[in-house]
């Protein structure tokens, strides 16, 4: 009989992918999106699971709009922190695995180095708070939890849902032959939902807990990754360099949040791509689905 994956916010990028790594696997994948399942109500979650009877649980669903969070604080932490916490008593009344996805955005980016994991976090705004809150809930109630911090996580299903994703962006702006303003002085490692998903089934397979960073391995600035995207796409754009102080937002975020994978590496799980070759593949893949559209 194969293991059984549950796995929440299954329509988003990164669900979609690890419904297809896990299923390559040969596991018996449960998909969830909101209107199937409702983390924020615990009686839903638990019977969902219980009924299931997963072997692990992949937690993918968040309230991601960083900006729009410091206006209803409330929101963001009944997704990111509370429904957290019903999913992790819930995988603890199955005896389920919980791999929960984080983000880079748990540090406040003044170390001007890449994370690891036994670094002090410091969140800067409501969006980054809730998530450090679903960590903490997850590790609060379960021995073995798995907690995968990760940064803009890029995949070919942005392209059909509605936030899209950096590339779409940039691609969609492009087309409008104006100058793009883009900030220079906030450097990430963005990340390839199908290197995550692989990575991911990787550490579930051989039993990891605990947290775990997964970036995209290379540190770069949105500026430096909007000209990398626009020259792999074969694309003459009017890209400007713009900065924090010319290009303010609501929420604050941290200006270096790139996060190192030495720590997964050494767990034997394998190195990240390229940014160059996931961006590549991503773009042949976006092809192919508006060829067949």
């Amino acid at each position: 009989m194969p293991k059984k994956a549950a796995i929440l916010g299954a329509a988003g990028q990164l669900g979609i992918e690890l419904q297809r790594e896990f299923k390559a696997r040969g596991w018996a994948v449960a998909a969830w999106d909101r209107n199937d399942v409702d983390i924020t109500d615990a009686a839903a979650v638990e019977a969902a699971i219980g009924r299931l009877g997963p072997d692990v649980v992949l937690n993918t669903a968040a309230y991601n709009m960083v900006d729009i969070a410091e206006t209803e604080p409330q929101a963001a932490y009944a997704v990111n922190g509370l429904a957290v916490r019903n999913i992790a008593l819930a995988c603890r009344q199955a005896d389920a695995q919980l791999v929960h996805f984080s983000t880079d955005y748990v540090f406040d980016g003044k170390a001007n180095r890449p994370y690891v994991e036994t670094d002090p976090t410091h969140p800067l705004g409501a969006y980054a708070v809730s998530k450090l809150a679903g960590e903490l809930y997850a590790r609060a109630y379960l021995e073995n939890a798995l907690i995968i911090r990760t940064s803009g996580v890029f995949g070919p299903g942005g392209l059909k849902t509605a936030r899209g994703n950096f590339i779409e962006l940039m691609l969609r702006l492009a087309q409008g032959g104006r100058t793009i303003r883009v900030v220079e002085d906030h450097v990430a490692s963005p990340t390839y939902a199908p290197a995550l998903a692989g990575r991911t089934a990787e550490m579930v397979e051989k039993g990891i807990s605990g947290v775990v960073h997964c970036g995209g391995g290379q540190a770069l600035s949105w500026y430096d990754y909007a000209l990398m995207i626009f020259r792999e796409a074969g694309i003459q754009a009017r890209v400007h360099a713009t900065n924090e102080r010319e290009y303010r937002t609501a929420a604050r975020r941290p200006r270096y949040s790139v996060l190192s994978n030495a720590y997964m590496e050494s767990l034997g799980i394998g190195a990240m791509p390229p940014l160059e070759v996931a961006i590549r593949s991503y773009l042949q893949i976006r092809q192919r689905m508006l060829a067949a559209a």
